[in-house]
């Protein structure tokens, strides 16, 4: 699974379809190929100092690490933006979340469009 670096590749992201999650927001929209599915994490300031915000990082990736290469659908782009919640979640909860909200986001995709 590869990565997302661009901004506007984030920012095209926003505006798909949402689905809100107690320790991320997961972000998914469809692209015109049908390369490998890319995924972007994202942690910003108020969740907590660096260290924190590394860990949050590191535990989103870690899912989609173990959950991901079989759910996510090439083509398709994925953010996570984390949460301060992410940091004190048991890691089967953040692991079974981020299972339900791939599934979420792909049955509200219907036409592509924003919910």
């Amino acid at each position: 699974m590869k990565r997302l670096t661009q901004r506007a590749d984030f920012l095209a992201a926003a505006d798909g379809v949402k689905i809100s999650a107690e320790a991320f927001l997961l972000q998914m929209r469809k692209r015109d190929d049908d390369g490998p599915a890319r995924v972007g994490y994202t942690v910003s300031k108020k969740v907590g100092t660096a260290v924190e915000r590394n860990r949050v990082r590191r535990r989103l990736r870690e899912v989609v690490r173990l959950v991901g290469t079989d759910r996510t659908r090439a083509g398709h782009d994925y953010v996570l933006i984390g949460r301060r919640a992410a940091l004190s979640l048991p890691f089967a909860s953040l692991r079974r979340d981020f299972e339900n909200a791939l599934r979420r986001v792909h049955e509200r995709r219907g036409s592509g469009t924003r919910p």
